[in-house]
């Protein structure tokens, strides 16, 4: 194998007589190097969108949410919130009543969520950040917080006493209805602050305090939709479920922000799946160029190849020449590829050459797990196409 790898290094870096090889192999070693820098690239620019992306849809979202099993609400013990206190794996923890409610604003109409909060809830979800204009709610007040599509399509302003923003929820109970108006309970809000998002949650929520939520719905102090958690910086899932488990027992279902998010995460790893399939085909196609110059050199060398199996080379270690220098050849392309490639996108966070919009760069992320996946794919199809093209070593004889 000694003399198989010097004989490859040889034929690796010196040019032939035949230019027209030459230029093959040129074009194969350049291919690779751009493949491979399109492939890390690629990858490097769909993570950093999907961190994008996420940061917009995890932005109303908690470590943790607790929901029931069955039905809407489910009710809190003190004991259980002491251990909810204690528990090292929580730092804070919110309770929040959620439900779709009718808004009417001065002969608007829009049907939304309104979701009870409580002092603990900019806490867990860091929501004060998102607000563009006026303040977050006062504990004790008919103050809520609107999502800016919500502000938008009622005409709401902030702060108008003189015209309140009127909801309505359906009275909780059975039996028919004999007077329409009896059937819902009614409450006058006034907008404080207006949050934004992106367009989904600005059109979904108004925050509003949690005794004003439970009173509107008709629900005992006791009952919540949901408890959402923040987790401390050394949690670990595993256990936090398990403690959790032995809180509230099977009455209530965890889920993380992945769950909370299942089908955007899904779509996500989708997308990163045909993004890598179709940098992969580009990888092929350029790896073709590669064999094919193997082979022209195998062609090229066939007086040589004939000598070294004169003087007693045995066939397997003359396929090992031309292996060799195919593991070579897509190796320091792999090198080179991947060190530009890691410039550019290194360049790219520091002074963002790339912009999407005048204050917005084009967003990537440097990912140690891209370089592993550009290597084992550069690598493997090396080693195939290396492989296939020096099998024609024994069509020379």
């Amino acid at each position: 194998m000694n003399l198989s790898l010097y004989i490859a290094k040889r034929y690796a870096i010196s040019f032939s007589k035949n230019k027209a090889i030459n230029i093959i192999t040129g074009i194969a070693s350049v291919g690779i190097i751009a493949s491979t820098m399109a492939l890390f690239i690629f990858l490097s620019v769909f993570s950093g969108l999907k961190v994008f992306t996420l940061n917009f849809a995890n932005a109303s979202d908690p470590d943790f949410r607790l929901e029931t099993i069955s039905g809407k609400f489910f009710d809190i013990s003190t004991e259980q919130e002491e251990q909810l206190k204690s528990s090292k794996n929580i730092a804070f923890y919110s309770k929040t009543v959620e439900e779709r409610v009718y808004f009417l604003y001065n002969e608007k109409e829009i049907v939304a969520h309104i979701k009870g909060v409580d002092q603990n809830y900019t806490k867990v979800n860091d929501f004060e950040r998102h607000l563009y204009a006026g303040d977050w709610l006062q504990p004790n007040t008919e103050n809520v917080v609107v999502g800016a599509e919500i502000s938008r399509k009622l005409s709401l302003g902030l702060f108008d006493f003189n015209n309140a923003l009127e909801v309505y929820a359906p009275k909780p109970g059975k039996g028919n209805i004999d007077n329409p108006d009896e059937a819902f309970n009614k409450a006058l809000l006034f907008p404080s602050g207006i949050y934004s998002i992106n367009e989904e949650l600005d059109g979904k929520f108004v925050f509003c305090n949690i005794a004003l939520a439970q009173d509107l719905l008709g629900l005992p102090a006791d009952l919540f939709t949901n408890i959402e958690l923040k987790t401390t910086p050394n949690c670990d899932e595993s256990d936090l479920r398990n403690e959790l488990g032995s809180i509230f027992g099977k009455n209530v279902k965890i889920k993380n922000r992945a769950q909370l998010n299942d089908s955007l995460y899904k779509m996500l790893e989708s997308e990163n799946l045909f993004i890598y399939l179709f940098s992969t085909l580009v990888v092929i196609l350029t790896l073709f160029c590669l064999a094919g110059a193997i082979v022209m050199i195998i062609i090229d060398k066939k007086d040589n190849l004939k000598t070294l199996f004169n003087i007693g080379v045995t066939k397997t270690s003359i396929r090992s020449i031309f292996f060799a220098q195919g593991i070579l050849i897509t190796f320091f392309g792999l090198l080179i590829g991947l060190a530009l490639a890691i410039l550019i996108i290194v360049l790219q966070q520091q002074y963002s050459f790339i912009m999407i919009t005048a204050t917005m760069p084009y967003p990537v992320s440097f990912e140690w797990a891209n370089i592993g996946i550009v290597v084992a794919t550069i690598v493997i199809l090396g080693l195939i196409s290396s492989w296939i093209a020096s099998g024609t070593v024994k069509n020379t004889f």
